[in-house]
């Protein structure tokens, strides 16, 4: 079973539509606010190495896009967090959100750096900062310093190593998607 395989390889059909830009910016919204699944590097990467030209244009959108999608949900905490809060459990979210409230209590603005530049679920940090009342305008400041350096990144990798770097995700991308669960789940185990 190649379900990573399956996700990378969606992810270049899409980057070849003439809507991809599109698709890039929607995901990226909504993995900052709601989607559970982090899909929009994929996405970026595939369409950087497709149209190397445009790749710095690319982690712009994609920054910009996932920025204003961390506002939603720090608006959805703010405001929504009692009416979100079943959907929240449903998801299995509560006790990485407390979590989440422990960190912010404990690093302050730095949690979202972290959260914005790391693999782990960045709309949990989003809907915590709102639900915790932090001032927004740091809060954005960070989001916009992390997300940024994150896709600039990609971008800045797919441009610099190229197709090389597409036979080694082609090659190695399941292991690394099921080595990225494995080391989200030991996080989780090492903080509780």
């Amino acid at each position: 079973m190649k379900p990573f395989h399956t996700i990378y390889n969606k992810a270049l059909e899409w980057s070849k539509s003439k809507f991809a830009i599109y698709w890039l910016s929607g995901i990226s919204f909504l993995e900052s606010s709601i989607l559970p699944y982090p899909i929009q590097d994929i996405i970026l990467a595939s369409m950087s190495l497709k149209n190397k030209n445009k790749a710095y244009y690319y982690a712009f959108v994609c920054t910009l896009s996932s920025v204003v999608g961390g506002i939603v949900g720090y608006y959805i905490g703010y405001y929504a967090y009692d009416i979100f809060l079943p959907f929240l459990q449903e998801m299995n979210y509560i006790d990485m959100l407390d979590r989440a409230k422990v960190w912010f209590d404990d690093y302050g603005i730095w949690v979202i750096a972290i959260a914005g530049f790391s693999p782990v679920p960045y709309k949990i940090f989003t809907i915590t900062a709102g639900a915790m009342s932090m001032h927004v305008v740091p809060f954005i400041a960070m989001s916009i310093l992390s997300r940024g350096a994150r896709y600039y990144l990609v971008s800045f990798l797919v441009k610099r190593y190229g197709d090389s770097c597409d036979l080694w995700l082609q090659k190695y991308i399941d292991r690394l998607g099921y080595s990225l669960i494995v080391i989200v789940f030991l996080g989780i185990w090492y903080v509780q």
